[in-house]
């Protein structure tokens, strides 16, 4: 092979090179490409269950408001623990915040009848002591009367006022059980927003 050939030979092998090299780049490039695109597609896919994870967790908070039914057990359970405890531990325990009388929105609060002052309320604990008889709602309504009346009356029922939420300054409607508790001068009461 001459020398010439042999040039020729080696930029021939050169070009090949070359070109498959480039090839490679190209190839590269379009596969870079590709994953690109995969990835933004998997992103936008993740955002959407994000989105709906999101909407469903929403709809499991909403949905850890209290039942009618849970307040009148819950009220029905503080009745049983007055006969079974005695009023001095059956109180101290509705007024643990983190005891078996709070959950979801809502809580067992206790009135006592004679002197018309709160004696339990795990909430708001200033209110302990206080006589609310003549607490109106925005209508005009004596709603802790109310639960008085319903208490000395017919020992249990419902009354609707309006009452702001926790954190809310504009009231909203509010409907609350009234339990006469047997064999003690007080009610407890439990209540749920409408």
């Amino acid at each position: 092979m001459t020398f010439y050939k042999k040039i020729v030979y080696l930029k021939a092998i050169g070009c090949a090179i070359h070109l498959n090299f480039i090839q490679e780049v190209k190839d590269t490039i379009n596969n870079l490409k590709r994953k690109e695109k995969q990835m933004k597609r998997n992103s936008i896919y993740g955002l959407i269950v994000l989105f709906f994870m999101f909407c469903m967790l929403g709809t499991a908070i909403a949905s850890e408001t209290a039942t009618k039914e849970e307040c009148m057990a819950k009220c029905k359970e503080a009745a049983d623990m007055f006969k079974a405890k005695g009023l001095a531990a059956t109180l101290a325990v509705i007024n643990d915040k983190a005891g078996p009388f709070v959950w979801k929105d809502s809580y067992v609060f206790c009135i006592d009848m004679e002197t018309k002052a709160n004696v339990a309320h795990p909430i708001t604990p200033n209110l302990i002591g206080k006589n609310l008889m003549g607490t109106k709602d925005t209508n005009g309504k004596l709603f802790f009367a109310e639960f008085h009346n319903v208490a000395s009356g017919a020992g249990s029922g419902w009354v609707d006022y309006m009452w702001p939420k926790p954190g809310e300054k504009d009231p909203s409607p509010k409907i609350t059980y009234v339990l006469k508790v047997p064999g003690q001068n007080v009610f407890v009461a439990a209540g749920i927003y409408k």
